[in-house]
């Protein structure tokens, strides 16, 4: 018989918030975390905007050493794990390490280390490279690390499906305490890579929206969209077994029921014609969660202000849901703090719990000019009061890859 598995831990760095009780409070709100970037010179670039972290100094949160030997994308993937560690009380817990896994999603790793490596590499020898280039930049290391921080000595595995990672990190983690190889998984999505380089690469593939005014910049499933704007952050999960949970007496935020997955075997970076691709592995997600397609009060869309992806998306629930996609409220986080890659299904699966835990859905903002070809209720600019049950949220990345996952609101007395 197959495990329950429960939220009961979360936490979050985002460009509109550093902890999850902010990050909430400003996706309810409607706040736009996009602005010109600060990080590096944009003089000579296309695109000026992107989703920065506000006011984040990893001095404030590691040691001079730990400064020095750790990536912006493990610093960031750290602190939220930080959080959701201690919110779901396991500072004090009493656990078996040994049943404590760490599964996280990311697209690109050390993307920082690796440019500052590169430079030291051209511009003198090999012997100027750093020893730490390797331990620093690897995908996996911030998995490695969140290990080592919490002592966590069960499964330890990193998710690398571009834009669906933290979704796919979060499923794998679900399944893993499911088929019981886990007590408790430490799981989600963590990216830092606002740099020239990818920058550079994602304006040259034409990927990028190319507005100069931060709130129309990301306006998914507007007429208006011409491209996703780059974010960075993190968003880390502690799944539990939902017995080993209330046997600690834990807080539970909500519960995992459904996780699917696909693959377009299309294109390196178009989704599927018609979203088929997506429609099987939000199809295999209502399966897994032996829910009917009405059942889902919301979608998280993936949103991500492209025009082919919003129209691919948009045709996928349709596929899925028929008519009655025209009645289900579906938003998109991108539209608030851009699209942080690997760590962005991460990000809006905490807004999902929240959304359950409140009975709220926040807004897509931005949005102005309707599409004809994006006709569905995107809750535009203002967030709503509404009773949720279940919640599909949907991922899908670079390759092909196609993750959704579904939440359903947790009640002790529930018997699915």
């Amino acid at each position: 018989m197959k495990k329950r598995v429960v939220i009961t831990g979360l936490g979050a760095i985002t460009p509109i918030g550093n902890n999850v009780e902010d990050f909430w409070n400003n996706a309810k709100n409607g706040l736009c975390g996009i602005d010109y970037i600060k990080s590096f010179d944009i003089e000579n670039s296309k695109v000026k905007l992107a989703a920065e972290l506000k006011n984040f100094d990893p001095k404030e949160h590691f040691d001079r050493k730990q400064v020095k030997r750790l990536d912006r994308f493990s610093y960031i993937g750290i602190v939220a794990a930080r959080e959701a560690y201690k919110d779901a009380g396991l500072d004090t817990a009493k656990i078996d390490k040994n049943r404590l896994g760490v599964i996280i999603g990311n697209g690109v790793g050390g993307i920082s280390t690796i440019i500052e490596e590169t430079i030291k590499l051209h511009n003198g020898s090999m012997n100027m490279v750093s020893p730490l280039f390797v331990p620093k930049s690897i995908p996996n290391i911030v998995t490695g690390n969140i290990a080592i921080e919490f002592n966590a000595k069960g499964i330890s595995n990193t998710v690398i499906t571009a834009c669906a990672a933290g979704t796919s990190a979060i499923g794998e983690a679900f399944r893993k305490i499911q088929y019981d190889d886990a007590d408790i998984i430490i799981s989600g999505g963590s990216e830092a890579c606002i740099t020239s380089l990818m920058l550079a690469g994602f304006t040259n593939l034409n990927a990028l929206s190319l507005k100069n005014n931060p709130q129309r910049a990301s306006i998914p499933f507007d007429k208006e969209r011409n491209g996703f704007v780059m974010g960075e952050g993190a968003a880390i999960l502690i799944l539990e077994e939902l017995e080993h949970a209330l046997k600690r007496d834990a807080k539970i935020y909500a519960e995992i029921v459904g996780y699917g997955a696909s693959s377009d075997a299309y294109h390196l970076t178009s989704p599927e014609p018609k979203g088929k691709g997506g429609a099987r592995a939000m199809k295999l997600a209502l399966k897994n969660a032996s829910i009917n397609p009405k059942d889902i009060s919301y979608i998280n869309a993936h949103g991500t202000s492209t025009p082919y992806n919003d129209k691919t998306e948009t045709e996928a629930i349709k596929t899925v849901f028929g008519d009655y996609a025209y009645k289900i409220p579906i938003s998109s986080t991108k539209s608030m703090i851009g699209h942080l890659l690997g760590a962005a299904g991460a990000v809006e699966a905490v807004a999902c719990i929240k959304s359950l835990e409140e009975n709220y859905i926040h807004p897509t903002i931005g949005y102005k000019l309707k599409d004809p070809i994006c006709d569905l209720d995107y809750a535009p600019n203002k967030g709503r009061n509404i009773s949720l049950s279940y919640i599909l949220s949907n991922s899908f990345g670079f390759g092909g890859h196609n993750a959704s996952i579904v939440f359903k609101k947790w009640k002790y007395n529930s018997s699915n």
